[in-house]
This record gives C-alpha cells, structure tokens and sequence, in this order.
C-alpha cells in the first residue's frame, strides 16, 4: 500500500472539499495542517503532545536529515518513525528548496545541484536519484520529487528553463523510486507566471503520480499573484488526488487554499512565530512580550481549550518569554499549534456543513480588529 484519497465532501458554493487520505501509518482527514518537524523533531514538543492536540502527520526536512545525522543511519536504526517516536504518518521534502535557498553555496547542472555544506563547508551533490534515495532511507509514507524552487522575482526565460528541469528530474526521480509503502509526489513550479503554471501541471500530471504538491510560492510573491497561480493549480490539477501547498499556512492562506482545492499544508510560521512571542488566538494576534501584559491575569484566550490556556496566564507567559525560559518556548509552541491544528479541524466541519464563508469572516475579522487596535495612534 502507498497510499489512497477518497473525498468525502464537497462545497459546491467555494469549491472546498474534504477527504481521508489513507497511508501505510494510519489515515488523514484532509483539509490536513502538518506541523514541521525539520529535524526529525517538531521544536519544543514530544510525540505524545502533538498526538494530543490533534497533529495527524508531521514533515521532516531531508535536506537537514541527510547532512546530520546522516539519511544512512537513521535507516539503520529503523526508519524515521522509530527514530523520532512518531507511529503516524510523515512526509519528506525533497532537500530542493533548501538547496537553492544556499544560492551562494550551489552550483546548479542539469545533473543535480552541487553545493557547500553549511555544516562545515564539505562539498556535497544532490541529484534527483540522491535525493529519492536519501527518502527511501529515511521512510516516510509521502516523499517528494526533486525540483528547483525558483527565487522571486525571476524572468519569465529563467522559470520557463528551471521548471523544464524540474519535469526532467520529475522523471528520474520517479524512475529511481523503488519503495513500493512510500508514495512520490511530483511538484508543479512555474513561479507567478500562468502560462508557466499551466504547463508545469500538465507536464507533471503526464507522468503520472498519486499526488501533487504545488511549490514556488509564498517566497515573496505579492498575495494577488499567489492567489492567481493557485486558480490555475485548480484548474489543471486532477480533482480525484491530493494536492499539497508547500509552505504556505497562515489561517487566511488556509481559507484561500482549501476554496482552490487544496488538501494538505505546511508551515513553520505557528512555531517560529511562538518562539518570538506572536501567538494567533480567537480574537487576533497577540504579542505576549509587550508590556501590556505584564500584570495581566487573564489566560492568553479565554475560548481556547489548550493546555497553556488551561493553566497560565499572560503575565506568566510574557515573563517566561522575557528570562528567555525554555517552557515559555514550550508553551506557547503548544498554543500556536493548538490553534492551528483546531482551526484547520474547524474548516474541515464548515466546509461539511457548508458554512465554510462564514467561518472565514469570523476567523479574519478578528485579525483584521487586532490589526487596527495595533495601529492606533499612541500605541
């Protein structure tokens, strides 16, 4: 078994549906938010706390696995799942992104990509091969292509060439994919530029695989052009199989993506951003490290069922965040991703019961109050 997609709901008003995606390691209800574990581990949470606060899949970051501690080793002691104590399913990235995100450190053939590590400067190549190889080893129920994630802005010459090679390495990659309990996406590129989009998702769908992740995007795009290939993705990409919005997860790219017939998303924005403070509750953004909060007795969101919201206050939280405590790290990761993980819960029931607009409104309206509290003059 790879993998199977059944739909189980459609709105007919936004075009938003749901689905079960089953994997060897259990099945997903999508629309789905994968925490990003790009250590084989999600920052500030176990296993068991994720499990509880509603995680069904997490993504582990191949390009990091395979320099530390090695994509060898941890097949050797079982895989990913056992490695990192996650029984549920997992998905991989290909290393693209993070290899090109290296642009002072690579050099890109039509081979693969050589590079320098960051590490300590070895030199080092990744090829479409490489790359499945370095996911076969390490095991995770959904893998990806290995594709050239174009910058922005680009010309149109420099993204029509790079999404030409990434449909070439497409092809490798599903050649040298042998695992028959592991599923391989391909990824459509194309950067902002419709015509280029298009004819990625052709290319990609041509060769035929069991899902489809679309990447490129939310790399500094303005919102209006993200939205604009989105709608192309919809209309090119085949309905019955999974689609994957690679790093794209604010709650309103939530509510744009799944209206465009997106299933599944990530992103490191709940737990960077609860890292540094910023949490996303019910009634908007809060900045638990101003002032305001110092005294403040109150739980960070009386409406939220977490456990940080359960026990501790605001004045408890930003003093931990101040002294730089690492349960201040603890706890508002939790909430961020208890957040999330509920909202994305909370789409999946709309979308069902057809209540899918009216729910956008409530959940951005309270951003958009927060927002406008922010700026009034004297604050």
């Amino acid at each position: 078994m790879t993998i199977e997609f059944n739909i189980t709901s459609e709105d007919r008003t936004t075009g938003a549906r749901t689905g079960v995606l089953r994997t060897p390691h259990g099945a997903i209800e999508t629309p789905v938010f994968m925490p990003v574990g790009t250590k084989a581990t999600v920052k500030a949470m176990t296993p068991e706390e994720l499990e509880a606060i509603g995680a069904q899949i997490v993504l582990a970051n191949t390009f990091h696995l395979y320099l530390r501690p090695g994509d060898e080793l941890i097949r050797n002691l079982g895989g990913l799942h056992a490695f990192m104590h996650w029984e549920r399913p997992i998905l991989t990235d290909s290393g693209g992104f993070q290899v090109f995100s290296l642009s002072k450190l690579n050099k890109i053939t039509e081979d693969g990509v050589a590079f320098r590590s960051p590490l300590d400067g070895a030199s080092l190549f990744l090829s479409p091969e490489i790359s499945v190889r370095v996911q076969e080893n390490l095991g995770a129920d959904i893998i990806m292509c290995f594709d050239e994630c174009t910058p922005y802005p680009a010309s149109h010459d420099y993204v029509r060439e790079s999404a030409e090679r990434t449909i070439c390495w497409a092809e490798r990659c599903k050649k040298a994919h042998e695992r028959k309990d592991q599923a391989l996406f391909g990824i459509v590129q194309g950067g902002v530029y419709p015509d280029l989009r298009e004819w990625s998702a052709r290319a990609t769908v041509a060769l035929g695989f069991p899902g489809y992740a679309i990447g490129g995007l939310s790399v500094g795009e303005p919102k209006k052009e993200m939205l604009v290939a989105l709608d192309v993705m919809n209309e090119n990409l085949p309905r019955t199989q999974p689609r994957y919005l690679m790093g794209v997860g604010t709650p309103e790219d939530f509510f744009h993506g799944v209206k465009r017939g997106v299933d599944m998303f990530d992103c490191v924005m709940p737990t960077r951003t609860a890292r540094n403070g910023r949490l996303y509750t019910n009634e908007g953004l809060v900045n638990i490290r101003n002032a305001c909060y110092a005294a403040d007795p109150r739980p960070l969101s009386e409406t939220c069922e977490c456990y940080t919201c359960r026990n501790y206050s605001r004045a408890y939280l930003r003093h931990l965040m101040m002294a730089n405590e690492i349960l201040g790290a603890r706890l508002t990761t939790w909430h961020n991703l208890h957040y999330f993980l509920s909202l994305m819960k909370r789409i999946r029931a709309a979308i069902r019961n057809g209540t899918l607009s009216e729910l956008e409104h409530e959940v951005l309206s309270a951003y958009h109050r927060s927002s406008a509290l922010r700026q009034k003059p004297g604050e």
